[in-house]
């Protein structure tokens, strides 16, 4: 029988009304989002029932929203019967993964990625740095781009390693664009620059690891229940110890986001459920691997359909 991975979406899968549904018909989920706002001492359910999308947007109201609706989800699964072998989060996804493993509490979690939020924002000014995805062409090849790039004195790295084919630069935004043509002229089919606030999951976030070292100081980590693949090695990771500097070394290095789903396949899963707003990460899944199953859980009637497939299936 196969094994099931519960997925968990990263930053730009928010969306103005995400988890209102949710809240008013349940009451675990209610207090869940209550939780969130106590503890971070202002309304984010507010903000993520009633937008405006430019304040949710904001990398430190993003973050633990994303965190809030993807828990709040996988709880409501949790209490259908449905339960995770494995599981794995790309980038913020990471920390509702470790929430979800019982790594986490759910409230230190959701302070933790607010502060990240904050910490990522103050890394590198605004207008500094940016991020491209770069479509059709192989990690060697432009790898060999950025490595030029950045030798020449603007800094660009390879940032989410997504799928075949689909692979996210970040740095500074002269190294980006420099990068960017290069890899057009070596054959790259599109690069699409990403409206993002900065250059994330690069060395230009260095300044935010040593800030959020020292919230990662105040909380309690706790070994997981359930293995979670890292995305700075596409490794399971269950000690507590290993979480903390994963967490840390994360901020500034490429989502291994491909490599984690082969992972997660050697390991014999063959059932994906993506929790949380969107079918982002279903759709890398299935370029990795089209012969899987995939189902995004993102309200009360998606959860009711996969529930109900899972349950007529072989799971």
């Amino acid at each position: 029988m196969g094994k099931i991975a519960f997925v968990f979406p990263g930053q730009g899968s928010q969306t103005v009304g995400m988890g209102k549904e949710l809240a008013q018909q349940d009451q675990e989920a209610a207090a869940l989002f209550a939780k969130a706002d106590e503890k971070l001492g202002y309304s984010l359910s507010d903000i993520m029932f009633n937008g405006p999308q430019e304040t949710l947007t904001l990398t430190y109201n993003a973050q633990p929203a994303l965190l809030t609706v993807s828990s709040a989800l996988v709880n409501r699964l949790n209490k259908e019967g449905i339960h995770a072998d494995y599981a794995a989060g790309h980038s913020l996804g990471e920390y509702s993964a470790l929430t979800y493993a019982g790594a986490l509490r759910f409230e230190d979690a959701v302070y933790t990625v607010h502060m990240r939020g904050r910490y990522m924002e103050e890394a590198v000014p605004a207008g500094v740095g940016t991020m491209a995805a770069v479509l059709g062409m192989e990690r060697e090849e432009l790898l060999k781009v950025t490595e030029e790039v950045s030798q020449g004195g603007d800094s660009v790295q390879l940032a989410n390693l997504n799928c075949p084919g689909q692979i996210v630069i970040s740095g500074t935004k002269k190294g980006v664009e420099t990068a960017g043509e290069l890899a057009k002229e070596r054959g790259a089919k599109r690069v699409i620059p990403l409206q993002v606030s900065g250059p994330f999951h690069s060395s230009l976030m260095k300044p935010a690891t040593e800030k959020l070292e020292k919230v990662l100081d105040q909380i309690e980590i706790h070994d997981c229940k359930v293995p979670v693949v890292a995305n700075v090695d596409a490794r399971p990771v269950q000690l507590a110890s290993d979480i903390r500097a994963k967490l840390l070394e994360q901020l500034y290095s490429p989502v291994l986001w491909e490599d984690t789903i082969q992972t997660l396949l050697e390991l014999g899963v063959d059932t994906f459920i993506e929790i949380g707003p969107g079918k982002v990460l279903s759709g890398l899944i299935k370029k990795v691997n089209r012969r899987v199953r995939t189902f995004a859980v993102s309200d009360e009637e998606s959860i009711r359909s996969t529930v109900q497939e899972l349950k007529e299936g072989t799971v």
